[in-house]
């Protein structure tokens, strides 16, 4: 079998392929990004690069047997401007569609992200075939939804594997809060809503849980979010500077004031879910310092950056996979890349 993979990245379509079990004599990636390049002919280097989609012609020595791509989502995504196909990134799928119509491949698979319902009937029209969304929670730590199109037939997977933050954290840095300048730990100011003691519902039921914001973060309330090692991961982006990285809590939960059976060992009444991590009256916390609220000691509770290597593990690409170029090229491209797991998935339908 012969492969065009079109917008390649780091070649997360060749990991998701041997992790699938489907073999393949060559691949031909398609990719302008030298960084990313980098990567994969590192990992690859039998790899076929051709460079610019766009001048991509229809004398390849092969005939495709399966063409692949997530075409840039800058345009589409609900997280910026939505321009929609009046994005010139946008309008790189036709070239998706182009090679389509011309190397008439037996497989195709399109990703994208979640869009205007206007954008997606575009997209469905010119492929043939209604888009499946799939969240990569069910396969990882990590909450990021996308849609497919593709003629491969697959399981739509429903299972979640109850992957949390807490499974993909590095050892001997899991409790090391980020510092500033003077050696300070960063503090987090505690949220009252939504924030879920992490053994209180089962794993595969687990979504993110937010337990604060940072306090020394300028910006968008966006890159200020702390989340509990207890939950989901959000969607990396290109994390492009600006503290856009995914933030973990650090911190140790001593003891909890509830008896077996999950109730209050005070007035015997049942503990609301959302009330079940909370910190002192003010909604702080105490840094380096054992306090006590309601339901819970907690001792030290500070936030760090989840590093490139937990960000490969949240889109589970093998660890140190990106480690030949810098850590800012890494985030980026792990942004960009795919949920592999999920592509095994769908993978695994070619015959």
């Amino acid at each position: 079998m012969n492969v065009l993979s079109l917008f390649d990245g780091m070649s997360c379509g060749q990991i998701a392929l041997n992790r699938a079990g489907v073999k393949y004599d060559h691949y031909f990636a398609s990719e302008i990004d030298k960084y990313a390049i980098k990567v994969a002919q590192a990992n690859y280097p039998h790899t076929t690069q051709l460079g610019d989609v766009s001048k991509i012609q229809f004398n390849l020595p092969l005939k495709v047997d399966l063409l692949m791509g997530g075409s840039p989502c800058q345009g589409f995504s609900v997280a910026g401007k939505q321009l929609d196909f009046n994005d010139p990134r946008s309008k790189l799928f036709f070239e998706f569609v182009r090679l389509k119509d011309k190397l008439k491949p037996k497989y195709f698979l399109m990703e994208n992200v979640p869009m205007k319902q206007d954008s997606q009937d575009i997209i469905t029209k010119y492929l043939g075939v209604k888009p499946v969304t799939i969240n990569s929670s069910l396969f990882s730590a990590q909450n990021r939804k996308r849609l497919y199109w593709t003629n491969i037939p697959f399981d739509i997977p429903t299972e979640d594997k109850g992957i949390v933050l807490q499974d993909i954290l590095e050892d001997g840095i899991a409790n090391e809060a980020m510092t500033n300048k003077l050696g300070k730990s960063h503090c987090i100011t505690a949220r009252y809503n939504g924030a879920v003691w992490w053994n209180s519902i089962q794993r595969k039921q687990r979504t993110m849980v937010q337990v604060g914001e940072a306090d020394n973060i300028k910006g968008f309330d966006s890159i200020k979010r702390i989340y509990s090692p207890s939950g989901k991961a959000p969607t990396l982006t290109t994390m492009q500077g600006g503290h856009r990285e995914p933030k973990v809590a650090v911190g140790r939960i001593v003891n909890r004031r509830l008896d077996e059976h999950g109730v209050r060992k005070d007035n015997q009444l049942e503990l609301p879910l959302s009330r079940q991590l909370e910190y002192h009256y003010k909604g702080k916390t105490n840094c380096l310092t054992t306090f006590t609220k309601d339901n819970v000691v907690v001792e030290g509770m500070q936030w760090r950056k989840l590093t490139p290597l937990e960000c490969e593990r949240l889109q589970t690409v093998p660890d140190n996979y990106t480690n030949h170029v810098s850590n800012s090229q890494r985030y980026k491209m792990l942004g960009n890349g795919w949920t592999v797991d999920v592509i095994a998935h769908i993978m695994k339908g070619i015959k």
